[in-house]
């Protein structure tokens, strides 16, 4: 609870209580200190089992601490009845990324045959070439202007 505090700050702390209250009441202080710690634990004890018994027994196994974002998705995720694991696992990134740019540039690879193969089974049989080719030049007349490429300008 207290990592971030050091020595000297501790030391720092009961000179000041000592300065503060002097050292006849400390003993009493701290005993009041701890008596309402204790309190507010117990408050909030009874205050949990309360909203308990009100969620009734379906939630009998809820955790306060599922309300934190954090905790809560790391807990979905580490649940294996969705079979995220296996998603995860099978899913290989940088052989996509790979590929992708393997098709792009127009070179060949084992791997991006395999995955076209792939694509062409799961598109019903319709190939899609992604492959650049070279524009064939248009022969235009002595009055025809050149087409306007509206993504050039």
């Amino acid at each position: 609870m207290f990592n971030d505090i050091g020595a000297l700050e501790i030391v720092t702390l009961v000179v000041l209580a000592v300065l503060i209250f002097g050292p006849d009441k400390l003993p009493k202080v701290i005993q009041d200190i701890s008596r309402t710690i204790r309190k507010i634990r117990e408050f909030s004890d009874s205050a949990k089992a309360d909203i308990r018994d009100e969620l009734g027994p379906e939630f009998k196994d809820f955790e306060f601490d599922d309300l934190n974002p954090k905790k809560f998705i790391r807990k979905q995720l580490d649940n294996d009845e969705l079979g995220l694991k296996e998603i995860r696992n099978g899913f290989d990134l940088k052989k996509e990324m790979n590929e992708v740019a393997d098709a792009v540039h127009g070179r060949d690879s084992d791997s991006s045959d395999a995955a076209k193969e792939a694509s062409t089974a799961s598109s019903g049989g319709a190939r899609v070439d992604m492959q650049k080719k070279p524009a064939e030049p248009q022969k235009l007349d002595s009055g025809d202007r050149p087409p306007f490429d509206a993504d050039a300008t």
